[in-house]
């Protein structure tokens, strides 16, 4: 691939325009709104100067309601030799091209399976899809030409191919993403209105469990609008575990020693239940999980800290398989955990006392 055109410059064409652009890839931008491809074109992500001629790819990133209106107009004036778009739903668009009587055999569409709660090329950065899944939805109509220069883009982007049927990866997207997302949102909602009191006691898991309530409603909206049957069908089942859930914690509740036992097991078999899926969460480089020890650091809020830490633990050839940081309320410290592996965690955590750390139990 020599040269590409990236139609629409937000968080994902302007990240995919940097990775190609810092390969060697000549790189057109264009957006309805023109500053932001001169601003992503500012950033290194290639030129908003159109193209003189036919590129080798025409990346189109735009809204999954405007994807098939896009690329049908993109075709219409002979822009590619291939087309493929990054919306997060897949199903949709293939067909509205269909009804509009577009010729698919130059066309794959794909999703690369990462994100920011930002958006905007400002956000963007050449590395956003390393190591990630990137999802390809070729169909028996697939030009192989146009395969393998989706292909070549997931490479030069350092993710990693999957091929999926279109309605499979809408499903699987409903369940692994939209869904996270509306729920995210909604626990975050329960905090509007909170006693300030409340918020005050917020901790890592309210903050781990809303982080991404922080994401723009209009793009949500967007992405919901093209995948509502999938995404409604995983909260009806979401719906009936919580129906089930309270029926268990109001048994709790009873004078009968039977129903709160009752109760007592229907909470134990949703958080088993959740165990047994999050185990099925992939680990570290998509690899089986792994089960890691936690090493927990006080830490103050003063600059080189973690690098300190890092430093310290690398030392003693301890690697840090991952890494939390807890912040404390009302204080300018707190309390960064370490994952490493089990047998390392006792050599670390005897290191780091030693040089003058404290660890909390």
């Amino acid at each position: 691939m020599r040269t590409a055109l990236v139609i629409g410059t937000g968080l994902i064409g302007t990240s995919a325009a940097l990775a190609l652009a810092g390969r060697g890839v000549h790189v057109h931008l264009v957006d309805h709104d023109a500053a932001q491809a001169r601003t992503a074109a500012a950033l290194g992500a290639g030129t908003d100067e159109a193209p003189e001629g036919r590129v080798d790819l025409a990346l189109v990133a735009v809204p999954p309601a405007h994807v098939a209106a896009t690329l049908a107009g993109a075709m219409k004036s002979d822009l590619a030799r291939g087309y493929l778009d990054v919306a997060s739903v897949k199903g949709g668009p293939r067909r509205e091209l269909e009804a509009l009587g577009v010729d698919l055999t130059s066309y794959i569409g794909t999703h690369p399976m990462s994100g920011k709660e930002r958006s905007g090329p400002l956000a963007a950065t050449a590395d956003l899809f390393e190591g990630r899944p990137w999802v390809l939805t070729p169909t028996r109509d697939t030009d192989t030409e146009v395969l393998n220069l989706a292909l070549e883009l997931v490479a030069l982007c350092r993710a990693v191919p999957v091929v999926m049927d279109a309605d499979a990866h809408d499903r699987a997207v409903a369940l692994v993403s939209h869904t996270p997302q509306l729920v995210s949102s909604m626990v975050a909602a329960r905090l509007e209105e909170a006693d300030d009191t409340a918020v005050r006691l917020c901790g890592q898991g309210i903050r781990d469990v809303t982080r991404i309530a922080a994401s723009d409603p209009a793009m949500w909206v967007d992405i919901l609008s093209a995948n509502p049957g999938p995404v409604a069908d995983v909260l009806a089942g979401l719906a009936a575990d919580l129906d089930e859930t309270v029926r268990s914690l109001r048994a709790l509740q009873a004078a009968d020693e039977t129903e709160r036992l009752g109760g007592a097991r229907g909470i134990e078999g949703v958080l088993r239940r959740g165990n047994a899926g999050r185990a099925r969460v992939p680990g570290k480089h998509g690899a089986a999980p792994t089960a890691y020890e936690t090493v927990a650091v006080l830490i103050s809020d003063q600059p080189g800290e973690l690098a300190r830490i890092f430093a310290d633990a690398g030392r003693v050839g301890v690697n840090i398989e991952d890494v939390r940081i807890e912040h404390a309320t009302g204080q300018q410290a707190g309390v960064v955990q370490l994952m490493v592996e089990p047998a390392a965690a006792p050599v670390l955590a005897a290191s780091l006392r030693e040089r003058g750390w404290s660890l909390r139990q």
